[in-house]
């Protein structure tokens, strides 16, 4: 009898203790992760987009086409129970952990937010999108060494999924003042595992030199105020860089990238530096274009399939976006798709900077691979005899090259092998690279 009697006492003391901790909750946005689906929640409308890289047995993020009669289930559904059972202590409430999971809230609140944005930008607004990219980030997500640099986070959707998969430290680099207020709100409940700055991106290292006004920031200063030091290029992966390229400079800054990338220049000065960036498809195509197509294959994307292991991750319509702007989706007016923005990762190779290749002289190899693909249909032979006579059957030679071989139907790897030959040769220097490319005011091939 006395047995009943204790257990009925304690579970009326943990009924009451858990009702208090209910009614004087302060953790506004902090919810507990569903674990069931439950009848007459929200539903969100049915999105269109693609599950192609999740692969077989990835959980339904729209209604499931499999049971048409299921219930739509809160976004949360899917994530790890986070447990909250500590929140309070001696009246006083802890900061957010690790386990607490933070509200992605509802889609038209997010859309509300990102609008309040003047500049034209795209803003990740659905809970389903931002778990997919949190997912595709990888398991080391939630290693206390990864640092993620999340890009123009404006209502901070993305960053609440980030830190929901146990991200233990992301830097929001948010370039405009509207959505600061909300980031560091959310900052300050946090235990560290957040850290917002008023600093765009996109915009590290201008021309020129002096002090800079925020948002525009150098990337010295903002690796050392992270306290984040300069690593080995043999070294894992310091730093995961996830957002969306602007639109409007697309081709622009990613050609500014690579060639920091070679030079080891700009953040790249720090290591190698993954990129998960959601470009648009059009571009994505001509990014990863192989030898052969000669409409598209170009020096742009000769040297990022040259420097970086490139995979897609996911591809998403247009629609499921929200621009701060009433600028339309843009329409596929050329040959190529342009449906979708494509979520990219762009991660250096360890062995990039092996066998000759240095910071040094890849400006050398930057010029010679774009003057070879200048002109896609000429023979690569008559290329290399107009930099140093009767040199061209030797190198194509040692190569395994048909002496015939148009530089257009040239594979990244072998520019780069071709080009480690030439650096060995005595009979080339690296004048004619320069005086070619003074010739060439046109540039010629990056386009």
């Amino acid at each position: 009898m006395s047995t009943h009697i204790y257990r009925a006492l304690e579970l009326m003391l943990r009924s009451s203790c858990c009702q208090t901790i209910r009614r004087r909750s302060c953790l506004r946005n902090a919810v507990l992760a569903p674990t069931a689906c439950v009848p007459g929640g929200p539903v969100f409308p049915k999105r269109a987009y693609s599950l192609d890289s999740l692969g077989p047995g990835r959980p339904s993020l729209g209604h499931s086409l499999h049971h048409p009669g299921s219930e739509r289930t809160s976004p949360s559904s899917a994530l790890v129970h986070r447990n909250l059972s500590a929140a309070a202590v001696q009246g006083q409430f802890r900061p957010l952990c690790r386990y607490d999971y933070l509200d992605l809230g509802e889609v038209e609140e997010n859309v509300r937010r990102a609008q309040a944005c003047k500049k034209t930008r795209h803003f990740i607004v659905d809970p389903d999108l931002a778990n997919v990219v949190a997912q595709h980030l990888g398991p080391d997500l939630q290693d206390s060494k990864t640092v993620i640099f999340e890009c123009n986070p404006g209502p901070g959707v993305l960053t609440r999924a980030l830190l929901n998969a146990g991200a233990q430290r992301v830097v929001a680099l948010e370039g405009d003042r509207t959505f600061l207020p909300d980031l560091q709100e959310m900052e300050e409940r946090l235990d560290g595992q957040l850290e917002v700055l008023h600093c765009d991106y996109f915009r590290l290292d201008p021309i020129g030199s002096g002090s800079v006004k925020a948002p525009t920031m150098f990337t010295d200063k903002l690796f050392t105020d992270l306290g984040i030091s300069e690593a080995a290029w043999t070294d894992d992966v310091p730093v995961k860089v996830v957002g969306i390229l602007p639109q409007w400079n697309e081709r622009g800054m990613l050609l500014k990238t690579v060639y920091a990338l070679f030079e080891r220049l700009s953040v790249f000065r720090y290591g190698r530096i993954e990129l998960n960036l959601f470009i648009s498809e059009k571009e994505y195509m001509k990014l990863v274009s192989p030898p052969g197509e000669m409409r598209y294959y170009r020096a742009f994307g000769v040297l990022w399939q040259m420097a970086c292991d490139i995979e897609l991750l996911h591809k998403e319509p247009w629609e499921s976006f929200i621009v701060s702007s009433r600028q339309s989706v843009p329409s596929s007016k050329g040959k190529l798709p342009n449906d979708h923005l494509c979520l990219v990762r762009l991660r250096p190779r360890a062995d990039l900077f092996s066998a000759g290749l240095t910071p040094s002289n890849a400006s050398t190899l930057l010029m010679m691979v774009k003057q070879c693909l200048a002109k896609r249909k000429v023979k690569l032979i008559d290329r290399l005899n107009l930099w140093s006579p009767d040199s061209g059957s030797k190198l194509l030679s040692e190569l395994g090259l048909p002496e015939d071989i148009l530089t257009g139907n040239v594979f990244p790897a072998e520019y780069l092998r071709l080009f480690q030959l030439m650096d060995k040769s005595q009979e080339f220097t690296q004048s004619w690279l320069y005086e070619e490319i003074l010739e060439n005011t046109q540039r010629e091939g990056w386009g």
